[in-house]
């Protein structure tokens, strides 16, 4: 097994492009962000083409790509290692943390104009740390990447964020610093009650270790049975903190809010996707007898988030909280995709987690170029930008839609898939009527975000501020047309990824649960059905 390859070219790449932006001057350090931010782009698609995983990374079954191996140290009688690589379920996120890194850099010229070295230096340092944590195969290697993402995001907040700046980086950071101790105490007690059975921190060999009948003990008195439901509302409630789900959203607005807008875009688009790609690799694969034993329990918090965010998103004034409070509804459609345990509901909610990035990032950037232009945000103080930012608006309305589940774009194919899996599902109660809850929340997506769009971008053009609004600056549009076009291409074609994901995703199909070959064309597939109104041809 080699003991380097790409991935640690790309987290090198990315920490040596941080280094050199961080001495580089003010005046060129964005320019040269961005610059350097291409080269794990390449790196990152490279791998996307030359792929060749099968299965699962922390399944017996699965062949992960890209892997390498170094000892590192010994704790007792745990060791630890180096371990990394990539299967379909990582992958696709990777490659939307690399993407949309190099986009926010580019976004950031117009409004970042003060200690831009750091600023750009800190963005570089965080991509690095969220490339760690999808491709960190050791838990405690996992645990010190998904900690440093925390340090760039705490200052980018609390330097250039807006006026409540400090109070909404002391809540991010205390808020995800207590999810995580939580979530270790959980994940610790399953690795002591496992005892002898495992002498590392690998995920894989834990995973495999739990998935064995008789390998977990009991700790404290605690009996096996119990040490697992613990365990895993330990984790869930931890990973839950960062997904977020209700209740425990409340850091996110503000977070979004005083964050300047590439940061949000950041925040949105790839942070979020930590939580949820984190209840997929540990609760949902590590202990899928739990969360089937108490799926009734996790699909309320799932509908609950729908439409509890979508309802806070429909009572906001300001464009940056409204895309802030969908991004809470958007992601209890990823717990409602997991929690069914079928192939759609497992592959569409990973696939939200693309599709999601890219529309959410695509918003808080396109209500950022509005902002730069106006310098407000207030829904009631705007009117009529229409025919003054053509190509911005165009845009805006493109991905509202997008938010609504448009067919061709990447967020229907998503839903579609969640809800499909979810209606069939034998572990949820009642799994079409709380589908069908589910579903109420693209009515309400549909309500606030057309609401707020025919206040601020149509009608007679009216301004409460005294600024001269004009088309905004092809650097500002051109990341904005980069991200409009691959929610496109995700909603024509979702086998770009699909394919991948699914066949991650099979192996943590319960025994006997019928698998799916990857879809091609799936939406195609989707709209034929839905017009003969059956079920798509997957």
């Amino acid at each position: 097994m080699p003991i380097a390859g790409p991935v640690e070219a790309l987290l090198g790449a990315t920490l040596l492009g941080a280094l050199l932006v961080f001495l580089a001057p003010d005046e060129w350090a964005g320019k040269l962000a961005a610059a350097v931010s291409l080269v794990p782009v390449g790196i990152s698609l490279w791998m996307y083409t030359a792929f060749d995983g099968v299965g699962n990374a922390l399944l017996a079954d699965g062949d992960i790509a890209f892997e390498s191996t170094i000892g590192w140290l010994s704790l007792g009688r745990y060791d630890l290692a180096w371990h990394v690589g990539l299967d379909g379920i990582s992958l696709p996120l990777l490659v939307l943390a690399t993407v949309l890194t190099t986009l926010a850099l580019v976004s950031s010229w117009t409004p970042i104009d003060e200690r831009q070295s750091q600023f750009y230096g800190l963005m570089l340092l965080m991509e690095a740390s969220l490339i760690g944590v999808f491709t960190a195969l050791d838990f405690l290697l996992w645990l010190v990447f998904w900690e440093a993402v925390l340090v760039p995001m705490y200052f980018l907040i609390g330097v250039w964020g807006g006026p409540r700046r400090k109070y909404a980086a002391i809540k991010f950071f205390v808020y995800t610093n207590v999810a995580t101790l939580v979530m270790f105490v959980g994940f610790m007690a399953l690795v002591f009650g496992l005892g002898d059975s495992v002498s590392t921190f690998d995920l894989p060999a834990i995973a495999q270790a739990l998935a064995a009948d008789g390998n977990l003990g009991s700790i404290a008195g605690i009996a096996p049975d119990t040490l697992r439901v613990v365990a895993f509302a330990l984790m869930f409630a931890g990973f839950a903190v960062k997904v977020p789900v209700f209740p425990v959203h409340t850091w996110l607005p503000d977070a979004h809010v005083e964050a300047p807008t590439p940061v949000s875009v950041m925040l949105a688009g790839v942070l979020l996707k930590m939580g949820t790609y984190a209840l997929l690799r540990f609760n949902f694969t590590m202990l899928q007898d739990v969360a089937q034993e108490y799926a009734a329990i996790i699909v309320a918090f799932g509908v609950l988030s729908i439409i509890y965010g979508a309802m806070l998103a429909l009572a906001q004034q300001d464009l940056k909280r409204i895309v802030a409070y969908s991004s809470i509804s958007s992601m209890g459609y990823v717990i409602l995709g997991l929690v069914a345990f079928t192939p759609h509901g497992f592959g569409g909610a990973t696939f939200q987690m693309v599709a999601h990035g890219l529309i959410s990032g695509l918003m808080f950037m396109t209500v950022g170029v509005i902002y730069n232009e106006t310098h407000t945000r207030m829904v009631g103080d705007i009117s009529g930008i229409a025919d003054r930012m053509p190509w911005t608006v165009g845009i805006l309305v493109a991905a509202a839609f997008g938010y609504m589940g448009l067919p061709l774009m990447a967020g229907f194919a998503a839903e579609y898939l969640i809800f499909q899996g979810a209606f069939a599902s034998p572990y949820i109660p009642a799994a079409p009527l709380v589908t069908a809850a589910g579903m109420f929340g693209i009515v309400i997506v549909a309500g606030y975000l057309l609401w707020a769009m025919q206040r601020t971008l149509f009608g007679e053009y009216s301004l409460a501020t005294d600024y001269d609004v004009s088309r905004a600056p092809v650097h500002d549009v051109a990341p904005l047309v980069v991200l409009l076009a691959l929610v496109i291409a995700l909603g024509v074609d979702p086998g770009l990824v699909y394919q991948m994901i699914q066949d991650a995703v099979n192996p943590l199909l319960p025994p006997g649960a019928a698998t799916l070959a990857a879809p091609t064309g799936a939406v195609q597939g989707a709209v034929e059905a839905l017009s003969n109104g059956g079920v798509a041809p997957w």
